[in-house]
């Protein structure tokens, strides 16, 4: 689906009186309401730097970049909105959003240590060869929730920590990361 269907779909599961698991759960509830108002906030107030526009706009074939996420997950809802902003520097990158957990379970082939960890984003060139994969957050991000794992902090802490590392890193790490990728793996012409 395109990022406006992924919002339809976000907002779908807001409005439902109803919503189909794991959204009946209160606590997945809560969880994707915040994210809501964390993607939009990045939407509107997330700055992309010169690097990073630079290399996307230079990207001269098409590109298909798979982001495989969920309404829930709290690192997505820091994540994806500015991989949709990059996306829409170069109109020959497609960006596709997958479901985690909704057929074709693309995630199968994108594990993580083992695990589903999202989001990811798979970037492929025009005769779908992966060309990269990235995911699940930035280096320093991870560092941080390895360490709170390791101190066996819990949830509500991991949260908390998690959320202020996103909020003071802007994104910057995240357009570092994905700068380092596009330049190594992808056909960019000099500018």
């Amino acid at each position: 689906m395109n990022f406006t269907t992924y919002q339809q779909v976000f907002e779908s599961i807001l409005q439902d009186a109803n919503p189909a698991a794991p959204y009946n759960n209160p606590d997945y509830l809560n969880y994707t309401k915040l994210n809501w108002s964390r993607q939009q906030r990045w939407l509107k107030t997330g700055v992309l730097n010169e690097e990073i526009i630079s290399a996307v706009k230079n990207i001269t074939e098409p590109q298909q970049w798979i982001v495989i996420t969920e309404p829930w997950c709290g690192d997505a809802s820091h994540i994806v909105p500015f991989l949709y902003k990059i996306a829409e520097l170069n109109p020959l990158i497609q960006l596709d959003i997958q479901l985690r957990d909704t057929p074709p379970f693309l995630i199968e082939q994108y594990l993580t240590n083992g695990g589903k960890s999202i989001p990811k984003l798979v970037i492929r060139d025009n005769e779908n060869n992966d060309l990269a994969v990235w995911g699940p957050r930035p280096a320093g991000c991870q560092a941080l929730y390895d360490q709170l794992k390791a101190a066996n902090a819990n949830f509500e802490q991991m949260k908390i920590e998690l959320q202020q590392w996103y909020n003071e890193d802007k994104g910057r790490s995240l357009q570092q990361e994905l700068l380092s990728v596009i330049n190594s793996t992808c056909s960019t012409s000099v500018a």
